[in-house]
C-alpha cells in the first residue's frame, strides 16, 4: 500500500487512518492467506487487527464471509463487550471470546490468529511442546506455551483470559486439542507466524525419531532468523506468490 508519510527521527510517522487501513487491509488479505492454504474453509478461524485508536476495539471479518472472498468492507470493528462498534453483519462470537482478552492482557499486540489445521489440530491433541528439531522451530523456541486445558469450545471471556494468562509474553500458544494460535505486533507478524507454525507441526508429525539440536544452537538460529520480523516476510512472500494485487482488497 502507498502511504502518504512524514520522517520523525528518520523513521516513518503513520497517522491514525494510514495505520487503521494497513491493519485492515492486512487483514482481509491474512483471511485470504489462510484460503490458499486451505484453512478456514468451516469458518473455523479469525484473525484480529487491533484499532489503533479505539484501543480496546478491534477488526475482524465479519461472521459467514468465506476467507478467500474476504473485502477490507467485510470487516467488522467489535468493542470490548463483544458488540458491534462499526461494520455491516454479525461479530464471530468464539473469535471474541478468544481475541479479546489476550489483546486486553497484551497492549504491545495488535494481531492474533487463530484457525484450525491439518498439522496444528493433531499436534495439539498430544499435548506436547516444540522442539527444536527444524530450522523453523526454533524460530519458537523459548517463545510460546501450551494450553493444557479442556475447554476446547471456548465460549466465555473467562476461558479467552486463561488462554492470555498462559500464553504469556510467547508468540504462540498450542491449545491443547484445539490447534494453534499465534500473536504479533502487526497483522503481517501474526498471520506469518502462524504459516510458519503449521509448518512447524508437520515436521513434529511426521519426524519420527527426531534429534533436537542443542539449546544453545537453537538460541543462535532464532536470533538470525527473527530478527528482521520472521512473520512479516513470509506474509510478504506469501502476498507476492499468491495475490500480486494486495490492494484489490480494497475495491
Amino acid at each position: 500500500m502507498s502511504e502518504a508519510k512524514k520522517q520523525t527521527n528518520g523513521k516513518p510517522e503513520y497517522t491514525l487512518e494510514q495505520t487503521r487501513a494497513r491493519r485492515k487491509r492486512d487483514c482481509a488479505l491474512g483471511y485470504r492467506l489462510l484460503a490458499v492454504q486451505k484453512w478456514g474453509d468451516l469458518g473455523d478461524g479469525h484473525i484480529s487487527a487491533r484499532d489503533p485508536e479505539r484501543t480496546d476495539c478491534f477488526w475482524m471479518l465479519r461472521y459467514g464471509v468465506s476467507y478467500h472472498q474476504a473485502m477490507v468492507s467485510d470487516l467488522v470493528l467489535v468493542g470490548s463487550d463483544g458488540q458491534l462498534v462499526e461494520g455491516d453483519g454479525f461479530v464471530n462470537i468464539a473469535g471474541y471470546y478468544i481475541h479479546q482478552p489476550i489483546l486486553e492482557a497484551r497492549p504491545d499486540l495488535v494481531s492474533a490468529v487463530h484457525v484450525h489445521t491439518g498439522w496444528g489440530t493433531p499436534f495439539s491433541a498430544e499435548g506436547r511442546p516444540i522442539e527444536p528439531i527444524s530450522q523453523e522451530s526454533c524460530i519458537f523456541f523459548e517463545d510460546h506455551a501450551l494450553w493444557d486445558d479442556e475447554e476446547v469450545q471456548v465460549q466465555s471471556v473467562a476461558a479467552g483470559r486463561r488462554i492470555a494468562s498462559a500464553l504469556g509474553r510467547n508468540r504462540a500458544i498450542i491449545l491443547r486439542n484445539h490447534g494453534l494460535l499465534t500473536a504479533g505486533d502487526s497483522v503481517a507478524e501474526a498471520v506469518g507466524s502462524f504459516i510458519q507454525m503449521e509448518r512447524v507441526a508437520e515436521v513434529h508429525m511426521k519426524a519420527r525419531n527426531p534429534k533436537p539440536i542443542s539449546a544453545e544452537a537453537a538460541r543462535f538460529a532464532k536470533k538470525d532468523l527473527t530478527q528482521f520480523g520472521i512473520g512479516r516476510s513470509a506474509f510478504a512472500s506469501m502476498l507476492r506468490r499468491h495475490i500480486p494485487d494486495p490492494e484489490m482488497v480494497n475495491q
